[in-house]
């Protein structure tokens, strides 16, 4: 399949890959970050360089837009962003792989509510039995790390479908809506996050850093995901996303050294089955 009017375009899985590595590299560099910036904080100020970069990139006010897609484009972003500043208040509490397997109980439920199918309830029953253990294993350590990201998952699952709808519309190319959508966020969520962004504007090596967590997390994954959403129902692409929660346990393990437990490797791992189990 080609791109319109470019070359050949890679295979959707392919581009998932590429975009899960990328997006936990990142999350890996802005747990580093968080001695000096707030999560909420950093979350804001990747949606809102993410932002600058794509509407630099793709102009989307070149696009025709019509009332109810800038309204879907804006609850996009909005949605997006509020993902954003869950995840890192639960990856600042949790390892990283295992609060991307808890945050899938969203995509899941847009895997089964998609797809109906009777093994959807084998699929399901392994996903409360994945979430479960990883909870119990880290409630004690950190109850509030594991309710934000259930918070994320839930927030994800909106992702999925509003994402998917812009995606999907003829008349937009593929990355106009993201562009539109995190610029909308970054604008309405400012006021909540942006004065704890720290010394990010002081210091150099922090805005820097800063930047490269807003490329890396969001620019390039969100960017492949859109391509990748043209090219799959909803529910394949929610399905499709099983490579997460084991990329996110490789980035955790390379960057922040995250060894994980023997009851998080078989949370993490009956979570993946779940999902692969309602493709």
């Amino acid at each position: 399949m080609r791109s319109r009017g470019g070359p050949p375009l890679a295979p959707p899985q392919l581009l998932l890959v590429a975009g899960a590595l990328s997006q936990y590299a990142g999350a890996g560099v802005a747990v580093l970050l968080f001695h000096s910036v707030a999560p909420s904080g950093l979350a804001w100020l990747r949606s809102l360089f993410a932002a600058i970069v794509l509407c630099a990139w793709r102009r989307p006010w070149q696009t025709r837009w019509t009332r109810s897609r800038i309204l879907t484009a804006a609850c996009f972003g909005i949605v997006l962003c509020l993902v954003n500043v869950s995840f890192y208040l639960a990856i600042a509490r949790l390892p990283l792989g295992t609060a991307v397997a808890i945050e899938f109980i969203g995509p899941v439920a847009v895997a089964a509510i998609g797809s109906r199918r009777r093994k959807d309830f084998a699929g399901l029953v392994l996903l409360v039995a994945g979430v479960g253990l990883l909870s119990g294993v880290n409630v004690s350590g950190s109850a509030e790390g594991v309710a934000w990201a259930l918070v994320a998952g839930v927030g994800w699952a909106g992702y999925i479908v509003l994402g998917h709808r812009l995606a999907r519309a003829a008349e937009l190319r593929p990355q106009d809506g993201l562009a539109a959508g995190l610029a909308v966020g970054a604008i309405v969520l400012a006021p909540l996050f942006a004065w704890r962004t720290g010394p990010v504007f002081t210091h150099a090596n922090l805005f820097l850093r800063a930047a490269l967590v807003a490329l890396a997390s969001n620019v390039v994954p969100y960017s492949l995901e859109q391509l990748a959403m043209r090219r799959l129902t909803r529910p394949r692409f929610a399905v499709m996303l099983a490579l997460l929660p084991a990329t996110a346990t490789l980035m955790g393990l390379v960057v922040l050294g995250q060894l994980p437990s023997g009851a998080d490797a078989t949370g993490i791992a009956l979570v993946i089955g779940a999902i692969w189990l309602t493709a």
